[in-house]
């Protein structure tokens, strides 16, 4: 299992993101981009101007986690940009198979997403049409929350039913990741860990997203 550290550019220094971009290039595997509308999430992070320079300068995939309603209006747009994963919560639409179509149609990989108070059994009828999926272990929409606990009891239901359906796809997590529970997260089933605040609050950033893909265990 190769397991892969998102952070989340949520908690970078916008005074000097093209800095921060450029380790991240060095060392994480992926970017994740925190997408919020101010409608399906009580806040707003950044629109295209801001998400289309991260990618100009990106040498890494661009993991962008839509935290808005209607994300059909915006898929072919990300894509265009240059992301390669595209994400949408579940519970922001009435059927998910249009818009992960969509996002196949457009070259990139497509996933659901959760919040911590939606059954993750929501998930299963779809899980074929899915490249991946993105667990939420804080309610979406701020960074620096605490870690919710149950979060590893959706990751074994969501690995026994992925296990059931034959089913061979990622799961990544989302909020509160650190060295405190990086372990656990990956032995529990996780693949793709996001962390903001761990990682650029960090003295050393580069050290502690080696520290989160090879944690202690």
């Amino acid at each position: 299992m190769s397991i892969k550290i998102a952070p989340s550019v949520l908690s970078a220094d916008f005074l000097h993101l093209e800095k921060d971009i450029k380790m991240l290039n060095e060392n994480a595997d992926l970017i994740h981009l925190d997408v919020m509308d101010g409608t399906f999430v009580p806040n707003i992070s950044f629109g295209f101007p801001v998400a289309e320079a991260i990618l100009k300068i990106s040498t890494i995939p661009v993991d962008a986690h839509l935290m808005i309603v209607h994300p059909e209006k915006y898929v072919e747009r990300f894509a265009k940009a240059g992301c390669e994963m595209i994400s949408f919560h579940l519970e922001a639409v009435d059927d998910p198979s249009p818009i992960l179509a969509q996002i196949h149609k457009c070259g990139c990989k497509a996933g659901l997403v959760v919040n911590p108070d939606i059954p993750v059994e929501g998930l299963f009828p779809h899980l074929k049409e899915c490249d991946f999926i993105l667990i939420m272990s804080v309610f979406a929409g701020f960074g620096g929350q605490k870690f919710i606990e149950t979060t590893y009891g959706k990751i074994a239901a969501l690995k026994a039913e992925m296990k059931r359906q034959g089913v061979e796809i990622p799961i990544e997590v989302d909020g509160g990741v650190g060295e405190s529970n990086a372990a656990k997260l990956i032995g529990t089933g996780a693949e793709i860990l996001v962390a903001g605040s761990a990682v650029f609050k960090a003295q050393n950033p580069a050290l502690m997203i080696s520290s989160l893909r090879n944690p202690e265990r």
